[in-house]
């Protein structure tokens, strides 16, 4: 089994990152090593069976570390925790149980960054002194997008985690992603749309690294279909939705896609049933992680979702053994993010040496495999992860989550939503 060290970033002492808007998470979640200095370790060995004991004893080689720079704290805890879930079972499934490549067990340093560029980049820089060579985790994408420089500036292997801008895409050969981009969930958007040529999208986003990619999808996707992208951005800033929601009518739309995530979310979704855009738009967005069901109230059946992921939407052998393995009442949006990304370390390790970060590089482009969403391949001229979307629809509204039904409409090949290769 892997061998985890949770630590959280206290000070910052690097300078050279820049300070970007963050994708936000959906919910705070404390972190249990707030509390803790760097040399505070999480023993996830206790309760190991017999089987687990002759694992280990296998397992007599250096340890390979691998860092891991995500968020367990702070607007993101609840992404980076259910990435954790996901890369944890994902190691489990790729190494058959042993935790280990070769021999050499694999030990993941996690360090939480809080969703800051700049403590991401501390930690990234404290990593790399002590011989990592493969880093991997981001959830915002403001992080990705510092941390795709840095590896590529220090040689590293970098595999973004939840972060969804598109630039993280072709932005250097170090540089890999294991979840969605902005750009597939735009197109999985358009399968819901009729009639696009000559229609009206308002892109109701925040004004962010996220909300920009998202717009920027829009345009790409939408707007080469030939419908006019009308952006409405609201401040991170900001508390009170009505008037930025008036504007959405004030385009009079033919779609309202929303790119929303963070604390806010519930008194968005209000400030927009309150002015009625549900009455009299035709609305679209992400379908977020669990917690944030309930929030879109009443209007949670007439919105048309699009997903990256369900625990019920893709029907794999794969998917059932790490709903299994996290258990069906953790896992999450994101859980299969740090599933496919051990799947992806473990197979760059089993190809090269973790000293030998070209060779890994080389294994990962262009590999096709069977991850918890089904057919997926890491694109080799980009590193596009292709990967099967969903869109769906909600069947009734319940403050419990676990109540609530959530019905998949249709199942997209990988190659329906592939971005243009960068």
């Amino acid at each position: 089994m892997a061998r985890v060290r949770l630590r959280a970033v206290l000070a910052v002492s690097c300078t050279a990152a820049l300070l970007l808007a963050a994708c936000n998470g959906e919910e705070t979640v404390d972190d249990p090593a707030t509390d803790t200095d760097d040399t505070d370790e999480v023993d996830d060995t206790d309760d190991t069976d017999d089987t687990d004991d002759e694992d280990a004893a296998e397992a007599d080689g250096d340890p390979i570390q691998i860092g891991i720079v995500t968020s367990t704290s702070g607007l993101l805890g609840a992404y980076g925790d259910a990435y954790v879930d996901g890369l944890q079972a994902g190691l489990d499934h790729a190494t058959a149980g042993s935790g280990a490549v070769d021999g050499r067990p694999i030990e993941f340093d996690i360090v939480d960054d809080g969703g800051e560029p700049d403590q991401a980049i501390s930690a990234a820089v404290d990593l790399v002194g002590q011989g990592v060579t493969i880093l991997a985790g981001a959830v915002s994408s403001g992080v990705a997008v510092q941390m795709a420089p840095f590896a590529e500036e220090n040689e590293v292997l970098f595999i973004s985690g939840p972060a969804a801008t598109d630039a993280v895409t072709g932005i250097n050969d170090y540089t890999f992603r294991s979840g969605r981009q902005s750009y597939q969930d735009v197109a999985a958007a358009a399968s819901l749309v009729d009639d696009i040529e000559g229609a009206t999208v308002a892109g109701f986003v925040q004004d962010s690294e996220f909300g920009e990619s998202n717009l920027a999808a829009l345009e790409s996707v939408l707007g080469e279909e030939g419908a006019t992208i009308e952006p409405v951005e609201v401040p991170l800033s900001a508390t009170e939705f009505t008037p930025f929601v008036q504007q959405v009518a004030d385009v009079d739309p033919d779609l309202v896609f929303v790119a929303w995530a963070g604390d806010t979310t519930p008194a968005m979704w209000e400030a927009m049933e309150q002015q009625a855009i549900f009455d009299d738009y035709t609305v679209t967005t992400g379908l977020g992680d669990v917690a944030t069901w309930p929030l879109y109230g009443p209007a949670g059946p007439d919105i048309q979702f699009l997903s990256h992921y369900y625990s019920t939407a893709p029907e794999t052998e794969v998917n059932d053994q790490m709903v299994e393995a996290v258990g069906p009442e953790n896992v999450d949006l994101f859980t299969p993010d740090g599933f496919v990304a051990a799947q992806m370390m473990v197979h760059a390790l089993e190809t090269a040496s973790p000293d030998d970060v070209e060779g890994m590089i080389n294994a990962l482009q262009g590999w096709e495999f069977e991850g918890p969403k089904g057919p997926t391949m890491i694109r080799e001229s980009d590193h596009a992860v292709l990967q099967p979307m969903f869109t769906a629809s909600m069947e009734n509204i319940d403050d419990d989550p676990a109540n609530i039904e959530v019905e998949t409409l249709e199942v997209l090949d990988p190659e329906a939503t592939a971005p243009p290769e960068s």
